[in-house]
């Protein structure tokens, strides 16, 4: 079981968003609100998609060691500075966490199935991750539960790799209540696919990529959908665009400002 480093320097986040809502003319999910569930969704403090790789980097700086001669991928014995996991082989573990973080009050569970694909010399090349996850957390503008999975692959183990690259998909399902405008509540289900967003080898920063976001759901008998992209250009910050509106995420908190 892993700590989780909530202190990571995540890079700054550019996400456009364009609304596009289905269903019924009465729905009450605004711009604002689906700002905020995408806020919850890549921020560290509502167990989001950064939060994910930076823990799918932890693992890849371990078997980098490895490839850079650090450590043995092989070696028998459970210490510092080897690697129970062999070329080719999958290995589970598991992650949790409560707490308090910037007047967010979040709880989680991660599992990891991972497995590891070596070159023709041997060395560490990728890792797939399979992860499932359930928790939730009660922030001052959104209270949501929610379950999901992410499947994504790390790839750039190699010496001769600048950065790594994940590529892959988060979805995390479940209920939400506003705190805030007409206080809407409902269910929702957001999707993040991403195409190869780079992480600094050195802190795991995320240093750019892209992505594509889905943000739907029900509420009040309607439906609700937003779709959009997102572009991670670094410093520990996203910009939300919905519309026309900006909205500057500190992807750590979660919190932003218009």
């Amino acid at each position: 079981m892993k700590a989780l480093k909530l202190t990571l320097i995540v890079s700054l986040l550019v996400i456009a968003i364009s609304c596009k809502k289905t269903g019924s003319s009465t729905a009450t999910v605004t711009a604002d609100d689906a700002a905020d569930m995408a806020a919850g969704s890549v921020a560290q403090n509502s167990f989001g998609f950064s939060s994910v790789t930076d823990n799918v980097g932890v693992n890849a700086q371990t078997l980098y060691s490895v490839s850079s001669g650090g450590q043995a991928v092989n070696a028998v014995g459970a210490t510092s500075t080897t690697s129970h996991q062999a070329c080719g082989t999958t290995v589970a573990d598991s992650l949790t966490g409560s707490g308090n973080s910037s007047s967010v009050t979040y709880s989680f569970f991660y599992k990891y199935v991972r497995t590891l694909t070596c070159n023709t010399a041997s060395q560490p090349d990728n890792l797939l991750n399979v992860v499932t996850f359930h928790g939730n957390y009660d922030g001052p503008r959104l209270t949501s539960a929610d379950a999901g999975t992410a499947n994504v692959t790390v790839a750039g183990l190699t010496p001769n790799a600048t950065n790594y690259a994940v590529n892959g998909t988060y979805t995390r399902k479940g209920t939400f209540t506003s705190k805030v405008g007409a206080k809407a509540t409902g269910t929702s289900t957001i999707e993040i696919k991403a195409t190869n967003v780079l992480l600094s080898k050195s802190d795991r920063t995320i240093i750019s990529g892209t992505a594509t976001v889905t943000i739907s759901g029900t509420t009040g008998g309607s439906t609700f959908s937003y779709t959009g992209t997102l572009v991670f250009n670094g410093s520990n910050k996203a910009t939300l665009t919905v519309g026309t509106t900006n909205y500057v995420i500190n992807l750590l908190t979660g919190a932003y400002v218009k």
